[in-house]
């Protein structure tokens, strides 16, 4: 009987063993490269949204540049609605 359970319980052991080289060859062949190629991807998304930011922030600079007068009265109309609606 102890060597019946012996037997069981080396069993299992090895079936966990080998559950883990799984779980583990599993890891590196597919989940790591998969994360890989979406940090990659969010990376990639992220660059592009700032060099959008980036172009739109120099369009406005540009557009205040040239016309001041028209930047201030809009300036002042948002502030003006911003704290008419802010009480």
């Amino acid at each position: 009987m102890a060597s019946d359970t012996t037997n069981r319980v080396e069993d299992a052991q090895t079936q966990i063993a080998r559950l883990r080289e799984q779980v583990e060859t599993l890891m590196k062949d597919r989940i790591t490269p998969a994360v890989a190629e979406a940090a990659g991807r969010a990376e990639s998304a992220v660059y592009g949204a700032a060099g959008t930011v980036r172009e739109q922030m120099e369009n406005v600079s540009g557009r205040v540049r040239d016309q001041p007068m028209l930047a201030l009265l809009i300036a002042a109309a948002v502030g003006f609605v911003l704290g008419r609606a802010t009480r």
